[in-house]
C-alpha cells in the first residue's frame, strides 16, 4: 500500500459506492438488448426493462444502498441484529413497487412478508433453494459491494459478512462463494491498490476454492463476450471479471481503466446494468471515485431519492473514513 492515509484512500472508499451506481446506471437502457449499443458506446439514456429516467440507478444500487445503511451506522455486518435491518431494507424497498426487480429476490421478499427478520427472509431464501431449480442468480452478487467497506482490513470478517448478506436472499452455495471473493477483492483493492480475484479463494472450502479458480481462468481466457447468459452469478462474476482483465489500463491515464472496463462489460450485452454493478464496484475500489467521468457522476442518482454524491457520503461513513483521514486501525 502506498498511501493508506488521506484523500487517495478516501477517493477509494467512495469508488466502491459511486462506481457500482454508475455502471448500473450506465448499463441500465442497454439490458437484453432494450436499446443498441451506438458506435459512441454506452450512455445514460435511462430505460431499460424498467423505464429509467435518464442517469438512474436500478435494483442493483437500490438492494446495494440498503445494505450500505446499515453499514453507515458502525455496527458491522456480522450478527443478526443489523443484518435483519438490512433485511427490512429489503423489504420497505419492495414494499416500494420497484420498477424492476429480480424474480427470485422478489419471490423470497414476499414470502418472507413486511418488515422481515434475518432468520425470516433466510427461511423464505432456504424454501425457494429447496423448491426451485434455478436458485443462483446474481441478485445478491449485484449489490456486495458495501459489504467490504463495512469490514475494512478484516478478510475473515468481509467473508463471512458477504456470505451472511448474501443469504438472505439468495441460499444456493454459488451465489455466497462469489460474493465472498468479489467482496475481498474490494476489500483489498481499496486497501493495496491492486485487482486481484484470486486472493479471496484461501477462504473457500474445497472443492470450492479449485471451482472457482477454474471459472476465473476461464473469464481471464475469454473473450468477455463468451459470458452474455450473464444471469447466473457464475457468469456474471466471470463477466465483470472478463471486462476489467480484458481491457487494457493507459499508461498515461490509468483511471480512464474504470470507465473503459465499464464500456467493455457492458458490450457483453444480456445483463448489462448488473455486470457493469458489479464490475463498478471493484474499478471503484481500485482507481477511486475521481476516475468516474463528471458527468455520469452528475446524473446518477435513484432509490430512495438519493445521488451519487449521497453514497459517497455513506460509503465514508461505512468505512469509518473521511477526506483528510485513513483507515481504521
Amino acid at each position: 500500500m502506498t498511501d493508506n492515509a488521506g484523500s487517495a484512500w478516501g477517493d477509494r472508499v467512495a469508488g466502491v459506492m459511486l462506481g457500482t451506481a454508475v455502471g448500473d446506471a450506465l448499463g441500465a437502457g442497454y439490458e437484453y438488448g432494450s436499446a443498441p449499443l451506438g458506435p459512441d458506446g454506452p450512455r445514460m439514456i435511462g430505460g431499460g426493462l424498467g423505464g429509467f429516467a435518464p442517469g438512474e440507478w436500478t435494483d442493483d444500487t437500490s438492494m446495494a444502498w440498503c445494505v450500505l445503511e446499515v453499514a453507515a451506522q458502525g455496527r458491522g455486518l456480522l450478527d443478526d441484529e443489523p443484518l435483519s435491518e438490512v433485511a427490512r431494507n429489503f423489504g420497505r424497498w419492495y414494499d416500494s413497487g420497484p420498477p424492476d426487480i429480480g424474480n427470485q429476490t422478489a419471490a423470497v421478499l414476499r414470502a418472507a412478508g413486511p418488515a422481515p427478520t434475518a432468520a425470516a427472509a433466510r427461511e423464505a431464501a432456504g424454501e425457494h433453494f429447496r423448491r426451485s431449480h434455478h436458485s443462483a442468480g446474481n441478485g445478491s452478487l449485484m449489490r456486495t459491494a458495501p459489504v467490504a467497506l463495512a469490514h475494512l482490513g478484516d478478510p475473515v470478517a468481509v467473508a463471512r459478512a458477504a456470505a451472511g448478506v448474501s443469504d438472505l436472499t439468495h441460499s444456493d452455495p454459488r451465489t455466497g462463494q462469489a460474493c465472498v471473493l468479489w467482496s475481498l477483492a474490494i476489500d483489498r483493492a481499496v486497501r493495496e491498490q491492486v485487482l486481484d480475484l484470486r486472493g479471496g479463494l484461501e477462504h473457500l472450502d474445497e472443492p470450492d476454492r479449485e471451482y472457482w479458480a477454474s471459472c476465473i481462468d476461464e473469464a481471464e481466457q475469454g473473450p468477455p463476450e463468451r459470458f452474455r447468459r450473464n444471469g447466473w452469478v457464475v457468469t456474471a462474476l466471470q463477466s465483470a471479471w472478463s471486462a476489467i482483465h480484458h481491457t487494457p489500463i493507459p499508461a498515461a491515464d490509468p483511471g480512464r481503466h474504470l470507465a473503459d472496463s465499464l464500456v467493455t462489460a457492458i458490450g457483453i450485452g444480456g445483463d448489462t446494468d448488473t455486470v457493469a454493478a458489479i464490475a463498478g464496484g471493484l474499478l471503484g475500489a481500485r482507481w477511486g471515485a475521481t476516475a468516474v467521468p463528471a458527468q455520469w457522476r452528475s446524473m446518477c442518482h435513484g432509490y430512495p431519492g438519493l445521488t451519487g454524491d449521497d453514497l459517497v457520503a455513506l460509503a465514508h461513513a461505512a468505512a469509518g473514513t473521511a477526506a483528510d483521514r485513513g483507515p481504521r486501525r
